[in-house]
């Protein structure tokens, strides 16, 4: 099986932990490793050769850094941001490029998850299903510890044997109290957004789904200059919807799974991985909380005290460039809050 890790995005939900430069994925926000590091760590045993890393190339450099023993053909790199479809699309190539048409696995650089043993157990587990019938997707289906409306979550049918699972239907961050209801139902699992397929067969897709890109793809994946030129020409889309939501319920399944994941993808989402229990805080740097609780408080600035009285649910971060604070409940919005950014001609601070 070969593996892609995708660690090209840029992290703009963490802002101002998170920037540019220096994205989410590359941070040593959970001990020594960064979330990349700790990605590679946990499928070694698949072996580095059937490794792959997605990013973008002002980030080639740092992925060498951190993990140097990855040779540097399996480093794929994008020129510009295009979304998921054309990524992902991309990635497949250029495996393909190196004479391989098995299984693929797509992971994602910026998750954590405690149970490390049982998603090695489920990769397995999917590959076998996919040499079984190379004609599906197998999804990794987290079980959920709570109502988390931040999340995409799928919902499952009948157990077909063991931990897999018809796949019925796909809901993407819904509303909280729909999102209660489905928790309390045990019919939806968490999407982490993992899946598992034979090349050919998604190759095939994108021929049928996306005939304009997936033409556009053969003619530059084996020169970088070409796609330098090219790439930014190409429809922005994600692969959900260019593939996904396209594909009949029956080129599906499940594995259920207990991982113990999260994607600190915003800043409470991190507050959660740090701190599960929501009475309590998660506070770094030089911090003094009193009368505080359910709050994230981040402080980057050793030469400055970061003091707080009285908060519930809240966020705040201190960097030395920027101060972001807000409730919880309005994180989605720090990405419209980096337009305003943008649009006030502040970009340095991105």
């Amino acid at each position: 099986m070969r593996i892609i890790i995708f660690a090209g995005g840029a992290g703009t939900r963490l802002w101002p932990l998170s920037r540019k430069n220096s994205p989410k994925q590359f941070g040593s926000v959970f001990g020594d490793k960064s979330t990349l590091q700790l990605a590679v760590d946990r499928v070694m045993n698949f072996g580095i050769d059937n490794i792959y890393i997605s990013t973008n190339e002002n980030y080639v450099d740092i992925v060498k850094n951190q993990v140097p023993e990855l040779v540097e053909r399996n480093i794929l790199k994008e020129p510009t941001k295009r979304d998921l479809a054309a990524a992902v699309g991309l990635a497949l190539l250029r495996v393909r490029e190196d004479g391989y048409t098995g299984t693929v696995a797509v992971l994602w650089a910026d998750h954590l998850m405690k149970r490390e043993e049982e998603f090695v157990s489920a990769l397995k587990k999917g590959e076998e299903l996919i040499e079984e019938n190379p004609n599906r997707f197998v999804f990794l289906g987290e079980k959920p510890r709570y109502a988390n409306h931040n999340l995409g979550w799928i919902k499952v049918g009948e157990s077909k044997q063991g931990n897999e699972y018809n796949f019925l239907e796909w809901k993407y961050r819904p509303e909280l109290e729909i999102c209660e209801k489905m928790f309390e139902s045990g019919e939806w699992l968490w999407n982490p957004g993992y899946f598992i397929f034979n090349i050919d067969f998604v190759l095939g897709l994108y021929k049928k789904f996306m005939p304009v890109m997936y033409t556009a793809l053969n003619e530059m994946v084996g020169n970088y200059e070409i796609i330098k030129e090219k790439y930014h020409t190409l429809e922005s889309v994600s692969f959900d919807d260019a593939i996904l939501e396209k594909i009949d319920k029956s080129e599906a399944t499940v594995l259920k799974v207990d991982l113990g994941w999260s994607d600190p993808g915003t800043l409470y989402a991190l507050k959660e991985a740090l701190e599960p229990d929501n009475n309590k805080n998660c506070e770094q740097g030089l911090v003094l909380a009193h009368e505080t609780v359910d709050s994230f408080v981040c402080n980057e600035d050793r030469d400055k005290l970061v003091a707080v009285i009285g908060l519930k649910g809240m966020v705040v971060v201190n960097t030395k460039e920027a101060l972001l604070v807000c409730h919880k409940d309005d994180v989605p919005k720090v990405k419209e809050l980096l337009n305003k950014v943008e649009d006030k001609g502040l970009s340095k601070f991105l």
